[in-house]
């Protein structure tokens, strides 16, 4: 009983792992039915991907899916279809369903029953006139032969038999009454990863698998014919196992074949390993991660130590430059480590772009809009951990390009425009750094109205509002509570959202900046980086205390003096080359504040297309840090996003620079030191002891 539990919960949570993708497919497929016009064999794609959800949720023993399933696919009929609007709204609306039922599986809850989206399909299929044949769900034709090989698989089966292995070719049946195919080629691949080295499958995992029922391969193996059957044999999936050993084209005639058939009572669990992917909880890599990571940190004590060894050891002796190597070695060691682990860690953003045709499709109808949608860099790479917190602030600035950025046909037509507005989502990587661009050719922001609204909204004085400069206006749109909405809808309106846009993606130590021009458009920009996990970072004193950046966002590094700092509509700035940069005081948000100096550093940073310079009294040099995170009950500010421990012991605090520049590089000359000791109370950036 354990072990039919067991293989249920597997079965379950590869059906979860296939049914996103299913559902994935189906909005596809349906914008591109909706683009291309009706097109009978994009109607059948959708309607196999709904017969393989039907199919695999029905041996998961979720009934509403099921249901739901079955009558979607009988209702989607490529030769009798009223329509194609009907169609496009009907599957769109049941993909939506599908997710929301799976969510409440996923939490071991039942889902609601989908009772208005059933009538609509019953009413879809009530107006097909189907026609006699065979549908999708009745038995497939037996499967074809053996797979043509390519010539270069051909090479690597005889390579192996030269190596003196023993190389077989392998077909696993698929029970006629399987009605689970993609779970089923899931462990059938699952399973012949145990035998040995696999060197060739079909079909590969992601392939088409409509009509197909066998998996076939050549595995280099040493088990025989039974122990191969006894292990890839699956109660209800897999009822026959053909091995045959593996011989050139001329020498066929001479190959024996042996059909080994197991008795299911005999089957063994299928391992829990994949070819040629191996699929691994997130946890497990967050664990190898944080090993990682105390890995360095070990590395910065024995380099401390080595280094304080080395004071003591006369430079002729051999002893220090096996050290030296030895020291070398693990760091290199360790430094290619790091790299395979955070490429683990990689996803790519095709995951998230996914999700944007979509959502620009339904704000525009729901807006009376005409809207194109461009996209590039879907495979830039991103941190895994980065990409799970983007899709709902990168999903609301899509949302707000298309509602209030894209006029209406009308109003596009009046100001010389063409009726369709554009979209483009874009990205890259950029100095340790994935940037996502959010653009449209919409109305753009006027900075005029902005100050307006702000004062309307009473977030600003009159005189306040006056001030502002334009780049500073078009940064009221990040303020808590500022719409340039006119009336409130389901789209927008109420207040919430580019706040939370900002909010979120400084928590990932990130930016966000936006840019604009009336008449044509607005772009927005995410800026988040790499990883969260490991970071260069650039290390500096303000008084006791050391600070530190990331390296990648260091711009420059000078000297300068009292005399050179001049005030400019209450801000301290300094003039470097051509470019007046703000500056923020460092020794201000501690109690070693107003020490006279004569000189000092100013680390000049960057902030999206901004920069602002850091007033330090010392440099301390690079370093690579383990960024170690804060709980609430240790840190009662924003303005730190995390700490690190170098080789010597000491806690250096890691700066979040988006925060720094909002809370400080704003504030007054007169109001900057009361403000920066309020939120440092506890006078170290407000980390409690």
């Amino acid at each position: 009983m354990k072990r039919d539990e067991q293989r249920m919960a597997e079965l379950r949570q590869v059906f979860f792992e296939s049914a996103q993708e299913i559902l994935h497919s189906l909005s596809e497929d349906a914008l591109a039915l909706e683009a291309k016009g009706a097109h009978p064999e994009l109607i059948r794609s959708i309607r196999r991907a709904v017969h393989t959800l039907k199919g695999d949720s029905a041996v998961c023993g979720f009934r509403e899916v099921t249901e739901l399933a079955h009558e979607l696919e009988d209702a989607l009929d490529p030769e009798a279809l009223p329509a194609k609007s009907e169609v496009i709204e009907l599957v769109l609306a049941s993909t939506d369903a599908f997710e929301c039922m799976l969510a409440a599986y996923r939490s071991g809850a039942q889902p609601a029953p989908a009772t208005a989206l059933r009538g609509r399909v019953a009413q879809l299929r009530s107006s097909a006139a189907k026609p006699q044949r065979r549908t999708e769900s009745e038995p497939a034709p037996a499967a074809a032969g053996a797979p043509q090989w390519t010539e270069y698989e051909r090479l690597t089966f005889g390579n192996a038999q030269s190596a003196g292995k023993r190389v077989v070719a392998l077909t696993l049946h698929l029970d006629p009454q399987c009605a689970l195919p993609a779970a089923a080629f899931e462990l059938g691949r699952r399973a012949l990863q145990s035998l040995g080295l696999v060197l060739a499958v079909r079909p590969h995992e992601g392939d088409d698998i409509a009509g197909i029922n066998a998996l076939h391969a050549v595995v280099a193996t040493d088990r025989d014919a039974h122990a191969i059957a006894r292990q890839c044999r699956v109660p209800a999936l897999i009822s026959q196992v053909d091995v045959e050993p593996w011989q050139a084209a001329d020498h066929a005639a001479a190959a024996s074949v042996a059909a080994a058939k197991a008795e299911p009572e005999a089957a063994e669990p299928a391992p829990a390993s994949l070819s040629p992917l191996l699929r691994v909880e997130a946890e497990r890599i967050d664990s190898v991660m944080n090993l990682l990571g105390e890995l360095i940190i070990a590395r910065s004590v024995l380099q401390q130590a080595v280094h304080e060894a080395g004071e003591h050891i006369d430079r002729r002796h051999p002893l220090r430059g096996r050290l030296a190597d030895a020291m070398a070695f693990h760091s290199r060691v360790l430094n290619q480590l790091q790299k395979s682990v955070m490429k683990i860690r990689m996803v790519e953003l095709r995951q998230l772009f996914r999700r944007v045709p979509r959502i620009v499709r339904d704000t525009a109808r729901f807006c009376g809009k005409d809207v194109a949608l461009e996209m590039g860099g879907e495979r830039t790479e991103l941190d895994k951990t980065i990409l799970d917190a983007l899709p709902e602030p990168v999903m609301h600035v899509v949302r707000n390009a298309v509602d209030h950025g894209i006029e209406t046909p009308q109003e596009r037509a009046a100001a010389g425009k063409p009726p369709q507005g554009k979209v483009r989502m874009n990205a890259f990587h950029q100095a340790g750094f994935v940037v996502i661009e959010i653009s449209d050719d919409g109305r753009g922001l006027d900075p005029a109205r902005l100050r307006a609204r702000a004062v309307e909204k009473k977030l600003l004085s009159a005189a306040a509002a006056g001030r502002l400069s334009d780049s500073e206006a078009l940064d009221l749109i990040f303020q808590p509570g500022f719409s340039t909405a006119s009336q409130i809808s389901e789209v927008s309106g109420r207040g919430v959202g580019m706040d939370v846009v900002r909010s979120v993606v400084h928590s990932l130590k990130g930016t966000v900046s936006l840019e604009s021009e009336p008449g044509r458009g607005t772009t927005v920009r995410v800026r988040v980086p790499l990883t969260l996990a490991i970071i260069k970072a650039l290390l500096f004193r303000s008084g006791e205390r050391l600070y530190a950046v990331p390296l990648s966002s260091v711009v420059e590094i000078t000297r300068a003096g009292e005399a050179d700092i001049h005030r400019v509509e209450q801000h301290e700035v300094l003039h470097l080359r051509e470019q007046v940069i703000t500056l923020i005081r460092m020794d201000r948000l501690a109690a070693s504040a107003n020490v006279a100096r004569r000189r000092f550093f100013v680390v000049v940073v960057a902030l999206g297309d901004r920069k602002i310079g850091l007033v330090v009294d010392g440099m301390h040099g690079e370093e690579e840090l383990v960024v170690k995170s804060f709980d609430d009950k240790l840190v009662a500010t924003d303005l730190v996003s995390g700490a690190s421990v170098l080789g010597d012991g000491r806690v250096v605090l890691i700066l979040n620079l988006a925060a720094v520049a909002q809370r400080l590089a704003h504030f007054s000359v007169a109001a900057e030191q009361g403000e920066a000791r309020k939120s440092a109370s506890s006078g170290d950036l407000g980390v409690r002891p």
